[in-house]
């Protein structure tokens, strides 16, 4: 089984892409989500990160967010202390879908992770996926958010690593600029790929 690495930019369509592969029958395994699920009530990063940071535990008996973003925003020795809270149990979390999509005979598990190459996460993966789209229309659909402003979305490209870097050390690239079917189109041959060099490495 492949390891299937996938990246790209905020409003790129990443989400959307790794939807098709879902939809394709293909296990994807979702960092946001498992950091998201660890943060809900119950969740495995609720007691630590609360003792690391008193107070960021909402009345629901999940994190908050927001008031844990604002103890690390900008304290690096803080942000350092959340990571090493996080990551073990983020990484426990992918692999037991790892293990998981090994035991279904998958052709290929994906790790759909928006900093990939910017965590080393690439490392892991045999090949990179990375999705894009022309410049013009990733702002017109981040403005389009309500939530977000041009400030706050410049702030976070300078976070992220250029997308013309993430396209040359990738070794797909998915288009999502042309609408939904070109990009399942897209995901399908990449999966059809995945199957032949599984085939090939039985043979």
């Amino acid at each position: 089984m492949k390891i299937l690495g996938l990246t790209g930019g905020i409003a790129m369509g990443k989400s959307a892409t790794a939807g098709l592969f879902a939809e394709a029958g293909i296990p994807v395994y979702d960092a946001d989500a498992a950091v998201h699920a660890l943060y809900q009530a119950g969740g495995a990063a609720v007691a630590p990160v609360e003792a690391a940071f008193p107070g960021v535990t909402g009345q629901d008996g999940a994190i908050d967010r927001a008031k844990l973003r604002a103890c690390v925003a900008q304290d690096a020795d803080a942000l350092k202390t959340l990571e090493s809270v996080v990551h073990p149990l983020v990484g426990g979390v992918q692999m037991s879908a790892l293990q998981a999509a090994q035991e279904s005979g998958a052709p290929c598990f994906v790790l759909d992770v928006p900093l990939l190459f910017e965590t080393g996460g690439n490392a892991r993966c045999d090949y990179i996926a990375t999705v894009t789209v022309a410049p013009e229309i990733q702002r017109e659909r981040v403005l389009d958010r309500a939530t977000m402003t041009e400030a706050e979305f410049e702030a976070i490209l300078a976070k992220q690593m250029p997308d013309a870097e993430k396209r040359a050390r990738s070794d797909f690239i998915i288009n999502t600029g042309f609408g939904f079917q070109f990009a399942r189109d897209q995901v399908r041959a990449i999966i059809d790929l995945m199957i032949r060099l599984g085939d090939g490495e039985q043979g």
